[in-house]
C-alpha cells in the first residue's frame, strides 16, 4: 500500500493488485492526496492538475463507497481552491450531468452519490468562486431529490446544506426553493433523510429571515410532526434546528419594519405548545390565544421539545439565562399545570422528567454557583406561592383573599420544584448556606410547609428535598429532625402531617450515611421511641389507624439505617413487634379471615408490609447484629407472610380489588426480605414460595401485559447494540430512556415505594426511582427465582420449564410477548445463579427441556428476545454439561442459518453462535470455530439486510473477543471483509459501522504485541487497522467516532511507535467539545492513557491548536484552546461533566500530565491552579464583568428584556465562562499538593538563594520556592471558602506549605525565615475554622495545621505566635461540652473534634520542650542565645495542669479501645472521658490517629514534674477534669480515670506509668499496616522519657519481667525497623532500664549494708543476675535481654558478626561504607554491652564475658580500615575502650571468677594477634592499639603470657619494619604507651625487644641522607620514643643510654656552610634534634657533660649548630617587626569608638 502514497495515482500498482483490494488502495491514495493538498502551493501541482483531474473523475465512474466519495469531493475542492480554475465548471457541468443522467439501476448509483457529494465538497470550499452555476446545480439537485432513494435523498440535502455554506447570502435566490424541500423532508419516512434535512434547515436559517419571521410557525410545526416516531439522531437534529431557529428570533436585528420580533414568551409558548399538545398544539395569531386542537402528544415530541428547550437557552446564554431566570423557570415548570401534560400518571412522571431534565441541564450547568444561590432562591419563592395558592395556606403571613386551585394541579408542579431544588444544594453542599439566612424563603420553612401537602407525591418529593439539603448542609440535620418530631407529635391528628413529617424523618434518616459528621446517638433512640408510639396508638383512632401504621413501620426501616449501634439495643423490641405484626400459628391464621372488613385488611396488609420494609432494612444495614439465632426468629413471621399468600387471592375476592395494591406491597416486601436472607433457611417453604414467583411472573393472576424491567441488566453489556442500550450513555438519559421498548426504568418515582426515602441514591442518579408496583414486584420475583433456583431439585426445575413452555403457548399476541419477557429474564437469573454457586444442571432431561425453550425464541420477532435466548443459551452451555451438548446446540443452529432465509432466524441464531463461544470459550468450541465464522463472515456480507449484517457482525466480534489465539488464523479475512464493508456500508446503518468497530477492537485484540512487528503479513495487517480507523474517525456519527477512538487507543496500547500522535491528539481535542457523552467519554479515555507515557507529548501537540480565547460572546461548537492549553480544558470540563466516569478520567489525565512535566513546567501549572482558586466571577453565568456595566440585569423587567438585551455600546459576553465550582477547586488544590509530591527531595524547590541563583542562570522561574506567596494565597483562598470540602483541602495545603518552607532562610535577612512573612495570612486563615458553626472536621484540621505552625518554629517572637495561641486556647472550650449537652453531629464528631484539639496542644507542649531542652544546653555552651527559649513553653504552661488530664484521660480511652473483642465485656458501659459506648467503632480510627502524640506529651509532662504533681495534689482534684470532658459515670466516687477517691496518688502514679507503659509495648508489638512510622517513634520516646526519672524506673523493676519484656519487645522492633535514628533511641530505652537495675541493685546493696544479718557475715548471697550458680535463664534475664538487643543491633549494622552465616569477602570489604549514624550505634551498643557484667554476680558474669568479647573484638575486628589522614572510626575507639574497661574489671581479681576472666581475655587477646598477623585485612594500626590495651590494662596474668608476650612483641617489629610509614609511626606511638605502663615487669620485655631495634634505626638514618618527609617523621618519632626510656632510665643507668642517644641527635645535626642547601626532611630531623639537645642538657646535665666531654668532636659540632641557629634568630626579629607593623596598619578600624566596650560582658 505504500505505493499509493504519490501525488497521482499509480495505475499501473493499481492494476497489478486483487480485486478485492483495488477499492482500499484507491481510498488510501485518496487519503493521502487529501493531507498533501492541504498542505501544497499552487506551483506543487501546477504541472500535474490536469493529469489529477483527470484520474479523479475516472475515480467518480467507479462506484465507489461513502467515505471515497467524501474524499473524491474534498480533493476536487483542494485542486480548484490551490490550483487554476480552468476546468472547475467543466467538473461542476460533468457532475451535473451525472445527477441529471435517467440511468435508475443500483449499479450506477455510486457514480451519482459521488457526483453530489462532489458538488457540495466544491461549493462549501469555494462558495462565490463557482459562479452563478448554483442556481442550476440547485435545481437538479431539487427535481433528483424527487426520484431519490432514501441513501441519494440524505445526501442531497447534506449537499445543498453545504451549498448554503458556501455561497452565503449570495444565494437568496434559491432560499425559498431549498426550504421547501427541506421542508418535505423533515417528514421523510427515513430517519437519516430527516436528520440531514433539519441540518439543511439549520444552515438555510442564518441567511433567510422569512424561517423566524413569518414563516416560523411553519417550520415549528414541521419540527413538531418530523419529532413523531423519530429515534435519537432525529430529535437531536431536530431539537438542535428548533432551539437555535427560536433563539435567534431573541438575538436578530429585523432590517425590514414590517417585520414582527418574536418576543420571549411567544417564543417560549410555541415551545410550551408542543409540549402540552404536540404536533397540532399551535396557537392561533403568532403564539397567543386558544389551542386549536386536543389530543395526546406523543412521548417523542415530548422529549424533542425538551431538547428544544435546553438548545434554546444554551443557545441565548448564561447571561441571557441569569437575568431571566424567574421567567424562565416559572414557563417551564407550569407546564406541569396544564392537564394535558399529566393526562395520566405515567404521563405525570415522564413530564416531570422532560421538566427536571430541562432546569437541571440549564441551572445546573451554565450557572456558577452564586447564581445557583439565586435560582434556589427564585425557586423557593415560586414554591411558596403555589403553597399559598391552596386553600387551607401553611404558610404563616399569606393573604387571606388569594384564590384556592385544586391540589393535583399544583401537585407535579410542586414535585419538580423541589426536586430541582434538592439537586442544586446538593450540588452546592455548604455554599448553599446563604438560603438558610433569607428572611423572605426561609428554604428549610418553604420545603417543610409542603409536607402538609394534600398529595403524597408532593409530600415525599418535600422529604427527599428536606434530606438534600441535610446533606449539603449537615449543621441542619439534627434541627430539621427535631422540628419534624415536634411537629409530628403536635399534629398527629392530621393524616398530611403523619405522612409528610415520618417521610421527612426517614428521608433525614436515610440522609445521615451521607454526612460524614453523622448524627447524635439520642436521637436515634427519640425517633425509634416515636415509631413505636405511633405503632402502639394506631388502633386508637380508626381515622388514623392506617397513616399511623405506615409511618410507624416507615420510620422503623429509617431508623435501621443507623446500623447496628443504634439499633442493637432496640432488637428484642423490634423482634417483638415483628411477631406481633403476623399470625403466630396458621390457626390465627385461618381465624383472622373470617374477621373483618375491608378497612381492617387494608390496615393490616400496611402494616404487614411496612414490619417486612423494616425487616429488609434491618438486614442490610445491621449485617453485624443479623446472627442465624435471629434469622432463626425471624423466619417465625416470614412463614406467616409466605402462608398468607396463598389465601390472600380470596380476601381480595371477599372485600374488593382494592386490596390488590396492598397485597402486591406485601408480596413486594417478602421478596425482597427473602433475598437478603440464605435461602436454605427458608427451604421447607420452597413450594409455597416458588408457586408465588412462577404465576407473579407468568402473569397468572394479573390481567395486566406487565413486564420485567430487568432483561436488559441480564443481557451482556456487551450486547447494547443490539438492545440499543447505549442510550444511556447519554446526556439525555433521563429523557430518553422513557422511549426505550420493553422497559419501564423511566418511569421511576418517588410516590411508588416510600421507602426510597432512605434508600442510596444510585451513581449517576439525582433522585432514587423506585418503579411502579406491578413492575418493582415482578423485578423482585425474578431476582428471588434466581436466588432459590440452584437449591431446587431436578424434578422441580423440570415441572417449572415445562409451566413455562405452556404459559407461553397459551398466552396470544401483546400478552404471549410480555409472558416470555418475564419468563427468560427469571430464566436468565436462574442460570446466572446456577453460575455463581458455581452448580451445574447435570439431568439431561431438565437440559433438554430449557434448550427446547429458548432454542424456540431464537426466532422470534421481538430483538429483545432474540437477544435474551442467545444469552441464555450461552449461559446454558456454560452450566449445562458436557461436550456433547454444546456441539449438539452448535449443530443446530448451523442447520437452521444454512436452511433460514428470513432476517429473524438468521440474527437469533448468529447471535447464539456468538453466546456460545462467548460463555464455552475458544478451547471449549474450537471444533466449531472454523463453521461459526465461515457463516457468520458470509451473513455480514449480505447487504439487502443490515440488520443481519448488524447481529452477524456482531457475534463474530464475540468469537474474535473470546477465541484468543484459536482466532489468529481468522483474522485476514475477518479484517479483510470489515474494511470493504466499512468503505460500502451507507453511513447512516450506523449499528452496522458500530459492529465494525467492535469487530476490528476484537482483532486488534487478537493480534496484540504482534502488532509491533514488521513481517509482511503483521505490516499489513497493523496498516488495515489504522485505514479501518481513519475511516471511522470520519463518520459522522459519535457512536462511530467512538469506536475509532476506542481502537486506536488499543493499537496505541500494543503497538505505539505506529500510533501517530500528531493527528491523534488534535482529533482527541476536538472531541472534547463533542454533544455527544460515549465521543466525550471516549476521547478522555483516550488521552488518559496516552498521558500515562507520553504526557508532554500530547499537551504540545494540544497547544497546536490553542487560538485566541478572548472571543466568547457567543455560542461555540470548536474547541478552543487557550495559553492554559489541553489542562485547561480538562479542569474546564469538571464543571460541566456530570458523568462519574468521565470525570474521573479527566482526574487521572490531569495527574498524569501533572506527575510528568510539573517538575520542568512549574510555573504553568501553579498558575492554572491559581486561576481556578481565584476565580470569583459572579456570572453565569452570573453577572457580567466590569466592562459591563451598561447591563442592569434587571430581573423583574419581564417586557422588555428580549428587545434590548443585547444592545449595548460594547461588546456583551453572551456566552460567560462558568466560574470554576467547590469540586473543581478543590481538585486545583489537591493538584498544588501533588506539586509538591513531584518537587521532594529536590534541593533547589526549597531553597531561596539557590533558586535565585539558577533563575539567574537559566532565566527560568520554575521553582517552587519563588512561588511561595502564591501557594500562600491558593492556601488562604480555599481555607477561608464557602465549601467546607474546600476548606479542608486547603487547611492541608496550608499545612504542607508550613512543613516543606517552616525551616527556609531568608537569604537577606540572616537569622529569619521566609515565612515570617506571611504570619498575617495563616492566622488569618486558620481564625474562620475556630468559629462555633464550623463542623467538627474542619476544626480538627484547623487545630493540627495550628500546632504545625506554632512547632514549625517560624516566629520569633511570643507575640507574632499569639494570635494563633488564641485560636488553640479558644478551642479548649470544646473540651468544656460534656455528653450531657445538646450536639448537632454525632458523639464520634464530637470525639474526633476534641481529640484534635488535645492532640494538637501534645504536639506544641512536644515541640516547646524539645527547644527548651535544646536552648538550654546552648545556654549552658555560649553564655548567650538569639531567642527566648521559653517563650513557647510559656504558652504552654498557663493550660497544662487541664491539658494533663485530658492526656491521660485521652490515653486511657484508647487502652480501652484496643482490648481485643473478647475483652468487650470489661469496657465501661457508658463509655470514656471522650466517647459513647454506642459510638465504640467509629470513634477507634480517632484514637488511632491521635494517640501516639498524646502519649509522649503525657511522658514528658510525667518525667518533668508530673509525678510530683500528682504526688501534692489531691487525689480528687486530679482525677476531675477541671473544665474538662464529663465522667462517663454518674458515681461520685470514680473519676474519669476510673480510681476510687479514696485510693492515694500513689495508685495514681503507678496506673499512669503503667498506662504509658501499656500502650507503648502494645503498639509496638502489635504494629498495623495502617499504623503511621511516626508512632514508633512517638512510643519509643515516650518510653525513654518516662523511664528518665528515678521513681518510674523503681516501679519498672518492682516486677522483672516488665523489664524483660519490654527489652525483648525493643529486640522484635530493631528486627522489624531499618532506621538507625529508631535503633538509636531503641538503646536509650535499653540504657534506662540497666540504670533501673543498676539502681535496684545498689538500693540491693545498701539493705544488705543496713541489715543485721551477723549469723553469716560471709555468706552473703551475691547481687546480679546468675546468682552463685553463674546461670542466666532466658526469658528471665535482664543481662540476656539486654544482650539480644546488642546482638541484633550489631548484626544488622555487620552482617559479618554473625558467626551462622558464611564468611563473605564482599561483607568485609564494605565495612568502611558505614554513615555517621551507623557508626555511632554501634559505638553506643558496645558501651551497653561494657556495663552488662557490672549487673551479673561473679559466677554470671563469666556466662556473658565470651559473647560482650566477641562482639567487641568482631567489631573491632569489622570496623578496623586504615585511612589516609590516619583518623581511627569511632567504633574502633569505642571498642578498645569497652576492652580496657572489661580488662580492668575489678571481676578480674575476683577469686569467684577470677580464672575464667583471665582465659577469656586471654582468648580475645590472641584472637586480636591473629587479626594482626601479616596477611591480614585488618587494619593493624588499630590491633596494635587493641594489644596496647591488653598489655596496659590486664592482668599480669593476661599481658604476661609467654606465648602472648611473645607473639605481640613479634607484632610490633614486623610493624615497625614495615614499609608503611603510617604503621612505623603508630607501632612507635604504641609502644611508647607500653613503655610508660606503670607495671615495670609488663614493659621491660617491650623495652629489651624494641630498645635496640629503635636505636638501630636511629644510627642508620644519622648516618645517611634523609630524602624524604616521611623517613624524617619516623625518625622524629623514634627519636621521642627513645627519649622516652631515657626519661625511664633509672639515673645510675641513664650515662650509658645518654651516650647512645646523644651521638645519635648530634648525627642529624647539619654543618652552617649546607644549612642553607640542605633537603627539608634534613633541616626538620636538624631542627628537632637541635631543640631536644637544649632541652636535654638542662634536664640531665651530669650525664650530659660525661658524654659530651668524652666526645670532643660531638661537641665541636653542637657548638656550631647552636651558633649559627644563633645567627639566623638574630636577623629574624627585625623582618618580623616591619611585617608586624604593616599588618596591624592594615587591620586598623577607619571609624574608631568614642567609647571603650572592652569590659562589657554582655
Amino acid at each position: 500500500m505504500e505505493l499509493s502514497h504519490s501525488l497521482l495515482l499509480n495505475e499501473e500498482a493499481l492494476s497489478q493488485i486483487a480485486d478485492s483490494k483495488k477499492s482500499i488502495f484507491v481510498y488510501e491514495w485518496l487519503r493521502f492526496l487529501d493531507k498533501v493538498l492541504s498542505a501544497a502551493h499552487k506551483s506543487d501541482i501546477k504541472e500535474q492538475q490536469k493529469t489529477l483531474v483527470k484520474q479523479l473523475r475516472c475515480q467518480v465512474l467507479e462506484s465507489h463507497g461513502p467515505p471515497s466519495r467524501l474524499l473524491l469531493g474534498k480533493c476536487f475542492a483542494n485542486i480548484y481552491h490551490i490550483g487554476d480554475t480552468f476546468s472547475m465548471f467543466e467538473t461542476v457541468n460533468f457532475c451535473n450531468d451525472i445527477i441529471k443522467s435517467k440511468d435508475d439501476s443500483p449499479s450506477y448509483l455510486p457514480t451519482r452519490l459521488a457526483a453530489v457529494a462532489i458538488i457540495g465538497a466544491m461549493y462549501e470550499r469555494l462558495g462565490r468562486m463557482v459562479g452563478s452555476s448554483f442556481m442550476e446545480t440547485i435545481q437538479n439537485l431539487i427535481k433528483a431529490l424527487k426520484n431519490a432513494e432514501s441513501t441519494g435523498r440524505c445526501e442531497i440535502m447534506l449537499c445543498l446544506e453545504k451549498i448554503l455554506q458556501g455561497l452565503g447570502s449570495a444565494g437568496h435566490s434559491c432560499h425559498k426553493d431549498i426550504y421547501k424541500a427541506a421542508r418535505a423532508a423533515l417528514q421523510d419516512r427515513t430517519m437519516a433523510v430527516r436528520c440531514a434535512a433539519a441540518q439543511c434547515l439549520l444552515e438555510l436559517h442564518k441567511e433567510a429571515v422569512f424561517m423566524y419571521t413569518t414563516e416560523l410557525e411553519t417550520v415549528v410545526s414541521f419540527c413538531y410532526r418530523a419529532l413523531d416516531g423519530s429515534n435519537y439522531d432525529v430529535r437531536s437534529a431536530v431539537a438542535k434546528l428548533l432551539g437555535v431557529l427560536l433563539a435567534t428570533t431573541q438575538t436578530c436585528t429585523l432590517r425590514d419594519p414590517k417585520l414582527k420580533k418574536t418576543s420571549m414568551i411567544e417564543a417560549l409558548n410555541l415551545l410550551a405548545a408542543g409540549f402540552v399538545k404536540g404536533p397540532t398544539g399551535l396557537f392561533k395569531g403568532g403564539g397567543t390565544g386558544e389551542y386549536l386542537k386536543s389530543g395526546t402528544v406523543n412521548r417523542e415530541v415530548r422529549v424533542g421539545v425538551t431538547h428544544a428547550y435546553v438548545v434554546f437557552v444554551r443557545t441565548l446564554g448564561g447571561l441571557w439565562l441569569d437575568r431571566n431566570i424567574s421567567v424562565f423557570l416559572t414557563h417551564v415548570l407550569e407546564l406541569l399545570a396544564n392537564p394535558k401534560a399529566t393526562q395520566t400518571h405515567v404521563d405525570a412522571v415522564y413530564s416531570r422528567k422532560c421538566v427536571t431534565f430541562i432546569i437541571r441541564s440549564l441551572i445546573g450547568e451554565m450557572l456558577g454557583e452564586k447564581a445557583q444561590v439565586s435560582a434556589a432562591k427564585e425557586l423557593c419563592a415560586f414554591i411558596a406561592k403555589q403553597m399559598n395558592l391552596l386553600g387551607d395556606n401553611p404558610i404563616e403571613g399569606a393573604a387571606d383573599n388569594r384564590p384556592t386551585i385544586d391540589a393535583s394541579n399544583t401537585q407535579h408542579v410542586l414535585i419538580s420544584a423541589l426536586q430541582e431544588l434538592g439537586s442544586l444544594v446538593k450540588g452546592l453542599s455548604t455554599c448553599a448556606a446563604p438560603l438558610l439566612t433569607d428572611t423572605a424563603n426561609n428554604i428549610c420553612d418553604t420545603v417543610s410547609s409542603v409536607l402538609l401537602h394534600p398529595s403524597h407525591s408532593a409530600r415525599l418529593a418535600a422529604a427527599w428535598c428536606l434530606r438534600c439539603i441535610a446533606t449539603a448542609l449537615p449543621s441542619q440535620l439534627s434541627p430539621l429532625l427535631d422540628r419534624c418530631i415536634d411537629n409530628l407529635q403536635h399534629l398527629r391528628g392530621s393524616p398530611e402531617a403523619v405522612s409528610g413529617y415520618s417521610g421527612a424523618i426517614t428521608a433525614l434518616l436515610g440522609g445521615v450515611r451521607e454526612c460524614p459528621l453523622g448524627l447524635p446517638h439520642s436521637k436515634g433512640k427519640a425517633i425509634f421511641n416515636v415509631a413505636e408510639d405511633l405503632l402502639r396508638t394506631a388502633a386508637q383512632n380508626s381515622r388514623m389507624s392506617l397513616h399511623r401504621t405506615q409511618a410507624g413501620w416507615l420510620i422503623l426501616a429509617g431508623v435501621m439505617t443507623l446500623g447496628s449501634p443504634v439499633v442493637k439495643n432496640h432488637l428484642p423490641k423490634l423482634l417483638l413487634l415483628w411477631r406481633n405484626a403476623f399470625p403466630r400459628s396458621s390457626k390465627e391464621l385461618e381465624s383472622e379471615k373470617a374477621r373483618g372488613d375491608a378497612f381492617t385488611w387494608q390496615v393490616t396488609l400496611e402494616g404487614r408490609a411496612g414490619a417486612l420494609c423494616a425487616m429488609e432494612s434491618f438486614i442490610e444495614h445491621c449485617k453485624e447484629i443479623v446472627t442465624e439465632d435471629v434469622i432463626r426468629r425471624l423466619m417465625t413471621p416470614l412463614e406467616c407472610a409466605m402462608s398468607m399468600l396463598a389465601d390472600i387471592h380470596g380476601v381480595i375476592k371477599s372485600y374488593g380489588a382494592h386490596l390488590k395494591a396492598c397485597a402486591a406491597m406485601v408480596r413486594l416486601r417478602l421478596y425482597k426480605v427473602l433475598r437478603l436472607i440464605p435461602p436454605t433457611s427458608y427451604e421447607s417453604s420452597f413450594n409455597v414460595l416458588l408457586r408465588e414467583l412462577v404465576a407473579e411472573f407468568t402473569l397468572t393472576d394479573n390481567p395486566a401485559n406487565t413486564t420485567t424491567s430487568l432483561l436488559r441488566h441480564h443481557c451482556h453489556v456487551e450486547d447494547s447494540i443490539i438492545l440499543q442500550s447505549w442510550i444511556q450513555d447519554t446526556d439525555h438519559k433521563v429523557i430518553e430512556i422513557q422511549l426505550q421498548p420493553n422497559s419501564a426504568s423511566g418511569s421511576g418515582a418517588l410516590e411508588h415505594d416510600p421507602s426510597c426515602m432512605y434508600w442510596t441514591v444510585s451513581e449517576g442518579e439525582a433522585v432514587p426511582g423506585p418503579l411502579p408496583l406491578g413492575v418493582a414486584v415482578i423485578d423482585a420475583s425474578v431476582a428471588l427465582y434466581g436466588v432459590i433456583f440452584p437449591y431446587v431439585a431436578d424434578k422441580h426445575r423440570m415441572k417449572m420449564l415445562e409451566h413455562f413452555a405452556e404459559c407461553i403457548r397459551q398466552a396470544k399476541s401483546t400478552r404471549q410477548q410480555a409472558v416470555q419477557i418475564n419468563i427468560f429474564t427469571a430464566v436468565l437469573s436462574a442460570l446466572k445463579g446456577l453460575a455463581e454457586n458455581k452448580r451445574r444442571l447435570k439431568d439431561a432431561k431438565v437440559r433438554v427441556a430449557a434448550n427446547n425453550l429458548i432454542m424456540s425464541a431464537l426466532t422470534n420477532q421481538n430483538p429483545i428476545l432474540r437477544c435474551a435466548a442467545g444469552e441464555a443459551l450461552g449461559r446454558m452451555e456454560q452450566v449445562g454439561g458436557d461436550n456433547n451438548f454444546i456441539a449438539q446446540t452448535a449443530q443446530m443452529c448451523f442447520d437452521r442459518l444454512k436452511s433460514a432465509r428470513d432476517v429473524v432466524s438468521r440474527t437469533g441464531n448468529s447471535l447464539a453462535l456468538g453466546c456460545l463461544h462467548r460463555y464455552v470459550g475458544g478451547m471449549g468450541a474450537g471444533q466449531h470455530l472454523n463453521t461459526s465464522v465461515s457463516i457468520l463472515l458470509a451473513l455480514a456480507q449480505d447487504i439487502t439486510s443490515p440488520t443481519v449484517q448488524m447481529w452477524a457482525l456482531h457475534a463474530l466480534a464475540l468469537i474474535a473477543d473470546s477465541g484468543g489465539p484459536m482466532f489468529r488464523s481468522y483474522v485476514e479475512p475477518t479484517l479483510s471483509l470489515v474494511l470493504n464493508l466499512l468503505l460500502t456500508v451507507p453511513p447512516f446503518h450506523i449499528e452496522v459501522h458500530q459492529c465494525l468497530g467492535r469487530c476490528l477492537a476484537a482483532l486488534i485484540t487478537t493480534l496484540g504485541p504482534e502488532l509491533q512487528g514488521n513481517r509482511g503479513n503483521i505490516a499489513t495487517a497493523r496498516f488495515s487497522c489504522l485505514v479501518g480507523c481513519a475511516i471511522m474517525q470520519n463518520h459522522p456519527d459519535s457512536l462511530v467516532a467512538s469506536e475509532a477512538i476506542s481502537c486506536l487507543q488499543q493499537l496505541h496500547m500494543f503497538a505505539p511507535r505506529h500510533v501517530n500522535l500528531s493527528t491523534l491528539v488534535p482529533h482527541l481535542c476536538n472531541a472534547l467539545c463533542s454533544p455527544h457523552l460515549l465521543l466525550r467519554r471516549a476521547a478522555v479515555a483516550c488521552l488518559r492513557q496516552l498521558s500515562q507515557r507520553e504526557a508532554r507529548e500530547v499537551s504540545d501537540y494540544a497547544m497546536s491548536l490553542a487560538k485566541d480565547s478572548n472571543d466568547n460572546t457567543g455560542p461555540t461548537d470548536t474547541l478552543v484552546i487557550t495559553e492554559t492549553g489541553l489542562e485547561g480544558v480538562l479542569f474546564g470540563m469538571l464543571d460541566k461533566e456530570t458523568d462519574n466516569k468521565l470525570r474521573s478520567d479527566i482526574h487521572d489525565t490531569l495527574i498524569s500530565m501533572l506527575l510528568e512535566m510539573a517538575g520542568d513546567n512549574l510555573t504553568r501549572w501553579l498558575a492554572l491552579c491559581k486561576s481556578v482558586l481565584s476565580d470569583s466571577k459572579d456570572s453565569a453565568a452570573g453577572t457580567p464583568g466590569q466592562n459591563d456595566n451598561n447591563i442592569d440585569g434587571n430581573d423583574n423587567d419581564e417586557g422588555g428584556d428580549d428587545d434590548t438585551t443585547f444592545h449595548t455600546g460594547e461588546k456583551v459576553i453572551t456566552h460567560p465562562t462558568v466560574p470554576p465550582r467547590w469540586p473543581t477547586k478543590m481538585f486545583a488544590v489537591e493538584s498544588v499538593r501533588r506539586v509538591f509530591q513531584v518537587c521532594n527531595g529536590i534541593t533547589v524547590h526549597f531553597d531561596l538563594a539557590l533558586a535565585r541563583e539558577k533563575r539567574t542562570q537559566t532565566n527560568k522561574s520554575d521553582y517552587l520556592v519563588l512561588h511561595l506567596s502564591d501557594l500562600v494565597r491558593m492556601a488562604f483562598m480555599s481555607a477561608t471558602a464557602n465549601s467546607d470540602q474546600l476548606r479542608k483541602s486547603g487547611l492541608l495545603l496550608l499545612a504542607d506549605v508550613i512543613n516543606k518552607f517552616a525551616k527556609v532562610p531568608e537569604p537577606e535577612f540572616p537569622g529569619h525565615f521566609i515565612m515570617e512573612q506571611y504570619q498575617a495570612q495563616v492566622g488569618a486563615a486558620l481564625r474562620p475554622a475556630f468559629s462555633q458553626d464550623t463542623p467538627s472536621d474542619v476544626t480538627a484540621m484547623a487545630c493540627q495545621v495550628s500546632s504545625t505552625w506554632i512547632g514549625s518554629g517560624v516566629a520569633h517572637d511570643l507575640n507574632d505566635l499569639r494570635r494563633v495561641h488564641q485560636l488553640l486556647v479558644s478551642s479548649l472550650s470544646k473540651l468544656q461540652a460534656g455528653k450531657g449537652s445538646s450536639l448537632v453531629y454525632s458523639e464520634s464528631a464530637s470525639t474526633m473534634e476534641k481529640l484534635a484539639v488535645i492532640k494538637a496542644w501534645a504536639e506544641v507542649y512536644i515541640v516547646a520542650m524539645q527547644q527548651h531542652n535544646s536552648t538550654t544546653t546552648n545556654v549552658d555552651e555560649d553564655n548567650y542565645t538569639t531567642r527566648s527559649s521559653d517563650d513557647l513553653l510559656d504558652l504552654v504552661k498557663p493550660e497544662l495542669n487541664a491539658l494533663s488530664k485530658c492526656w491521660i484521660a485521652a490515653l486511657r480511652d484508647h487502652a480501652l479501645l484496643s482490648l481485643p473483642s473478647e475483652f468487650s465485656s470489661q469496657l465501661p458501659t457508658t463509655g470514656g472521658a471522650f466517647y459513647n459506648a454506642e459510638t465504640i467503632e467509629s470513634v477507634r480510627g480517632h484514637y488511632q490517629k491521635s494517640w501516639a502524640p498524646i502519649m509522649y506529651a503525657a511522658a514528658l509532662w510525667l518525667n518533668t514534674g508530673g509525678f510530683d504533681v500528682i504526688q501534692k495534689e489531691r487525689s480528687d482534684s486530679f482525677r476531675a477534669l477541671a473544665g474538662g470532658p464529663v465522667a462517663p459515670s454518674t458515681d461520685l466516687s470514680t473519676n474519669v480515670l476510673g480510681v476510687p477517691n479514696e485510693l492515694g496518688s500513689n495508685k495514681i502514679k503507678n496506673d499512669n506509668f503503667h498506662l504509658i507503659l501499656g500502650i507503648c509495648v502494645e503498639s509496638i508489638s502489635s504494629p498495623r499496616s495502617s499504623q503511621p512510622v511516626e508512632n514508633v517513634t512517638y512510643c519509643v520516646k515516650a518510653l525513654y522519657t518516662i523511664l528518665d526519672s528515678t521513681w518510674p524506673r523503681s516501679r519498672l523493676m518492682s516486677d522483672r519481667t516488665l523489664a524483660v519484656e519490654l527489652l525483648n519487645v525493643m529486640h522484635r522492633l530493631l528486627l522489624t525497623r531499618d532506621s538507625v535514628n529508631t535503633h538509636l533511641l531503641i538503646l536509650k530505652v535499653v540504657r534506662q532500664v540497666l540504670q533501673a537495675f543498676t539502681e535496684k541493685m545498689a538500693e540491693q546493696s545498701n539493705s544488705l549494708e543496713n541489715g543485721n544479718d551477723t549469723i553469716h557475715p560471709n555468706h552473703k548471697k551475691p547481687l546480679g543476675e546468675g546468682g552463685e550458680d553463674g546461670v542466666i535463664t532466658p526469658g528471665k534475664s535482664i543481662v540476656f535481654a539486654t544482650l539480644e538487643v546488642c546482638l541484633c543491633t550489631l548484626i544488622r549494622q555487620i552482617p559479618a558478626l554473625n558467626p551462622a552465616m558464611p564468611t563473605n569477602s564482599m561483607l568485609t570489604k564494605q565495612r568502611a561504607g558505614l554513615s555517621e549514624e551507623a557508626n555511632q550505634l554501634i559505638s553506643e551498643t558496645l558501651s551497653v554491652m561494657t556495663t552488662l557484667p557490672k549487673l551479673c554476680s561473679p559466677k554470671g558474669s563469666v556466662s556473658v564475658l565470651p559473647t560482650i568479647l566477641f562482639l567487641t573484638t568482631g567489631v573491632l575486628r569489622e570496623t578496623a580500615c586504615s585511612s589516609t589522614d590516619g583518623i581511627i572510626p569511632s567504633t574502633v575507639t569505642a571498642s578498645l575502650q569497652s576492652l580496657k574497661l572489661l580488662a580492668s574489671s575489678p571481676l578480674v581479681n575476683n577469686p569467684d571468677c577470677s580464672d575464667e576472666w583471665v582465659s577469656l581475655l586471654q582468648s580475645s587477646f590472641a584472637t586480636i594477634l591473629d587479626s594482626a598477623k601479616p596477611g591480614s585485612d585488618v587494619d593493624v594500626c588499630s590491633m596494635l592499639l587493641a594489644l596496647a590495651v591488653f598489655t596496659t590494662s590486664a592482668p599480669a596474668k593476661v599481658s604476661m603470657t609467654t606465648s602472648l608476650q611473645k607473639q605481640t612483641i613479634e607484632v610490633f617489629k614486623q610493624a615497625f619494619l614495615s614499609d608503611k610509614v603510617t604503621l612505623r609511626l603508630k607501632c612507635l606511638q604504641t609502644l611508647s604507651s607500653i613503655f610508660q605502663c606503670p607495671k615495670q615487669d609488663v614493659s621491660a620485655p617491650y623495652i629489651h625487644a624494641m630498645g635496640p631495634k629503635i636505636v638501630e634505626y636511629l644510627h642508620n638514618m644519622s648516618g645517611n641522607q634523609r630524602d624524604t618527609d616521611d623517613e624524617a617523621l619516623v625518625a622524629i618519632e623514634a627519636c621521642k620514643t627513645l627519649e622516652l626510656l631515657v626519661s625511664l632510665t633509672e639515673e645510675a643507668h641513664r650515662v650509658q643510654l645518654m651516650a647512645v642517644y646523644l651521638p645519635i641527635l648530634i648525627g642529624f645535626l647539619i654543618d652552617s656552610t649546607s644549612l642553607t642547601t640542605a633537603t627539608k626532611p634534613a633541616k626538620s630531623l636538624h631542627d628537632h634534634s637541635l631543640q631536644r639537645l637544649m632541652k636535654i642538657a638542662p634536664l640531665y646535665p651530669a650525664p650530659f657533660k660525661t658524654v659530651m666531654g668524652a666526645a670532643p668532636q660531638l661537641k665541636t659540632k653542637l657548638e656550631g649548630a647552636i651558633r649559627a641557629n644563633q645567627a639566623m634568630l638574630a636577623k629574624k626579629p627585625v623582618r618580623n617587626a616591619k611585617q608586624q607593623m604593616r599588618v596591624a596598619m592594615q587591620a586598623a578600624p577607619s571609624i574608631k569608638l568614642k567609647k571603650d566596650f572592652s569590659n562589657f560582658n554582655g
